[in-house]
């Protein structure tokens, strides 16, 4: 899973426009600003009980590895992997909503560097960026709307929040893609009938030739 827009917001200080003005921080280090999802720790928690898990971010590792110390406090151990913007695949071009920052994909043939068997039967990604799953097999990838800290009484991540509930059938289901399929939820993949398909599709043929 994710870490930045799932489990917590990051702000950089210069983007002053964009700091929440009613809480203070989480943590602060560098330029960086984190503030915590409510629920992010019991959250964790119920996610290591039920599955294997592991951190996938497309930030340096000096941030990941910060984060994830006020995050996931004591439960850091317990992830599979903590990955960070070295695994992602640097796919050359920029985010339409923001001209500056690369497009960094998560490609699941990167497990395949991990000891422990996993595939797209039995691995989920959750990611608030849709384009990071472009070349994965579909149904193998949710997309929760990115969360901001100004977002007063969030609950998905509690203990009837709605990505929680989800994660409770994916549990019993026999596996992902069937699951996935069957039960949409957040924002919808990046497929040939999204708006901005040209594009995508260009950085899908630019990586598959490349």
């Amino acid at each position: 899973m994710s870490l930045g827009g799932l489990l917590c917001q990051r702000v950089c200080r210069r983007e002053v426009h964009n700091i929440p003005r009613f809480r203070h921080p989480d943590v602060s280090y560098g330029s960086m600003l984190v503030y915590k999802r409510p629920y992010c720790e019991e959250f964790m928690k119920y996610c290591l009980q039920r599955f294997e898990v592991g951190i996938w971010s497309s930030a340096r590792e000096w941030y990941l590895n910060s984060a994830l110390d006020c995050i996931m406090t004591g439960l850091k151990s317990k992830l599979v992997f903590a990955w960070d913007q070295v695994e992602c695949t640097d796919s050359g071009f920029k985010a339409l909503e923001k001209k500056q920052k690369p497009i960094f994909l998560k490609e699941f043939k990167k497990l395949g560097n991990l000891s422990i068997e996993y595939s797209a039967s039995n691995t989920l990604l959750i990611d608030d960026n849709p384009y990071k799953a472009l070349l994965n097999p579909p149904y193998t990838a949710i997309f929760p709307n990115e969360y901001k800290a100004e977002q007063v009484g969030d609950t998905a991540l509690g203990p009837n929040g709605d990505l929680r509930l989800y994660l409770e059938g994916l549990v019993d289901a026999d596996d992902v893609p069937s699951y996935v399929k069957e039960h949409p939820f957040g924002q919808p993949a990046i497929t040939p009938a999204h708006s901005d398909w040209e594009f995508y599709s260009t950085i899908i043929t630019h990586l598959q030739k490349g």
